[in-house]
């Protein structure tokens, strides 16, 4: 018996640990840049903003306004935004025709490029590259950001789908704190170095390239989109570190009988199709309220927040620093208890207490000038509002599209999903300047309104997904999905009892 026990905790460490091996390869090269890219864009403001006004001196002997700067540099920052768009929106075709782990190894083709641009840009004296370099940089965020939750998802057995899925977000908290790291004017935030630190997202692509080929593709897409059960087993064996377990395949074969006949959606036919109304309504609203609740536009504007809380402009790349540790270890906290608490509280809760510390941090803003202690308990509030939102939206809701959507339609939904979130977060980017000017010290009031709404739409419709099979999830949306149906239906079979009642008691 003792020797069995040995036995089972040796399949389970190797199960653990090729799994955990293939989640660093794909997510240092994947959704690390999405959070790095963001934090790095920080410390270089006032030495890119100079680099524009020296250009457009050299060229054409024009002295810019101020707001001119600020209106490029605002496009240099928010124009990474509409290449995550491009990305996501690439992302679902790219993912059917060359597979889950082709598409993250093709997609540093953009990254590198970037790299190259960013990198060459102050010797060439063009603004212009960076902002090509930006957009490249975002289509890369994007196609991770879409892809790699499901080539996780897809990957994962049942009972670690969410820990592993949720791992994206892990590391894209992670990426956010080395980039915030590294853009320290002691390390590559100063005037001499920017272009190495835009430059410098090539490092986790390079890793990527020589690792991931190593591991497998993911064992659903090779079964039911590539029709190959010999593929698919070989990675499910590689993947698990043992033989496949027959309930595991069982689950696979039954979603490839109902995909088959089906071809890949496309984003629009998902808007017709009435079987997953629900599913769609849900990750509409979630993927829209990650971004519309404010907490990313604390990271491209950070030194600006703390500056307005009253923290003085010496201490600022260090406050945040704080803002990415401090989501970096919700989310590993998050990853702990996802698998307990499951999806709904998490996300539910989460939201919530974002409702609540808006409210607080408007009240501390109103007051900073009165009180003393103020400008401390504003910066508190960002740090508990980011805290929050790590502990359940931020990893959470990239995992539903998984969860929730099958095989056929998961690449289409993640393509919605993701074009909702950079779409959301360009438009937050390009506002919350003006937003803060406008508002002033009640300018998080709409994204505590988000936020509660959010809270009450999770509590109402979205049944929780813990540890369940597509058909289970499935079943549960379908009481929303055909609920008109089902109570027609029932009006009509009481309608028709109620003639036989008739009948019986007149015969």
């Amino acid at each position: 018996m003792s020797s069995h026990q040995q036995e089972s905790t040796k399949e389970e460490k190797g199960n653990v640990g090729t799994l955990a091996l293939m989640v660093a390869s794909a997510a240092v090269g994947g959704t690390v840049q999405y959070g790095y890219n963001l934090a790095i864009m920080n410390a270089p403001t006032v030495y890119i903003q100079n680099f524009v006004n020296e250009t457009f001196q050299e060229r054409w002997g024009i002295q810019l306004e101020v707001y001119e700067v600020t209106l490029i540099w605002t496009f240099i920052v928010s124009i990474f935004s509409l290449g995550g768009l491009i990305g996501a929106l690439v992302a679902g075709p790219m993912s059917i025709h060359f597979g889950r782990k082709k598409t993250l190894l093709l997609n540093n083709i953009f990254l590198m490029s970037s790299a190259l641009l960013a990198i060459t840009s102050r010797k060439a004296r063009s603004f212009e590259m960076i902002i090509i370099s930006r957009f490249l940089v975002g289509i890369n965020a994007g196609v991770s950001m879409n892809v790699q939750p499901m080539y996780f998802g897809e990957s994962a057995p049942k009972h670690l789908r969410g820990a592993v899925s949720l791992s994206s977000a892990v590391f894209t908290s992670f990426g956010l704190v080395v980039g915030q790291v590294v853009g320290l004017r002691e390390l590559l935030g100063c005037e001499s170095c920017w272009p190495y630190l835009l430059a410098s997202n090539a490092v986790p692509g390079f890793f990527q390239l020589l690792t991931l080929p190593w591991f497998p593709e993911s064992p659903r897409y090779l079964l039911i989109d590539r029709g190959d059960k010999d593929a698919c087993l070989k990675a499910l064996r590689q993947l698990r570190g043992s033989e496949v377990q027959r309930a595991e395949l069982d689950e696979i074969l039954q979603e490839q009988a109902e995909a088959e006949g089906r071809r890949a959606q496309q984003p629009w036919e998902l808007f017709t199709d009435h079987s997953i109304r629900w599913q769609l309504i849900s990750v509409t609203v979630l993927s829209s309220a990650m971004q519309l609740c404010g907490n990313d536009s604390i990271y491209f504007y950070a030194s600006y927040i703390f500056q307005e809380a009253g923290i003085s402009p010496e201490h600022t790349q260090y406050v945040t620093i704080g803002t990415g540790t401090c989501e970096f270890t919700a989310c590993i906290l998050c990853n702990l208890l996802i698998e307990q608490q499951g999806r709904r509280l998490l996300l539910m809760g989460g939201y919530a207490l974002m409702t609540g510390w808006a409210v607080v941090f408007t009240v501390a803003l109103s007051f900073q000038k009165m009180v003393h202690w103020m400008p401390y308990l504003s910066m508190g509030c960002v740090f508990t509002y980011i805290l929050s939102f790590g502990m359940g939206p931020a990893g959470v809701t990239g995992i539903l599209p998984t969860e929730i959507f099958n095989q056929t339609d998961r690449p289409a939904a993640y393509m919605i999903a993701g074009s909702l979130m950079w779409l959301n977060l360009f438009i937050i980017g390009m506002i919350f300047p003006f937003l803060v000017q406008g508002l002033g010290q009640y300018c998080f009031v709409p994204f505590g309104a988000v936020c509660l709404l959010t809270a009450l739409y999770i509590g109402f419709f979205l049944p929780e997904t813990k540890g369940k099979t597509l058909s289970a999830i499935t079943n549960e949306f379908n009481k929303l999905n055909f609920h008109e149906q089902e109570a027609t239906g029932k009006k009509k079979q009481a309608q028709y009892q109620l003639g036989e009642i008739c009948h019986s008691t007149a015969l």
